[in-house]
């Protein structure tokens, strides 16, 4: 796929919509220079959740309240 656009005096240049919809759905991209070249990327977020049940930790303080979880955590380093 291939269009052209114009750059406007702000530099912003329009993705085309559908091109915004499959590719830029979480409304974020990477530019990056490669030689002449300027890539546009669409920024894929971590999925975070595969992290969940990861660490195990021996807590004392309430995981309900999150100052106590934190300051016990820091205290550990």
């Amino acid at each position: 796929m291939e269009t052209v656009r114009r750059v406007d005096k702000q530099g912003r240049v329009v993705l085309p919509k559908n091109w915004r919809r499959k590719y830029a759905g979480n409304g974020r991209v990477i530019l990056r220079v490669e030689g002449e070249r300027i890539i546009i990327e669409p920024l894929k977020l971590p999925d975070l959740t595969e992290f969940f049940d990861y660490v195990e930790v021996d807590l004392k303080a309430d995981l309900s309240d999150w100052k106590p979880v934190k300051g016990e955590l820091l205290e550990a380093r």
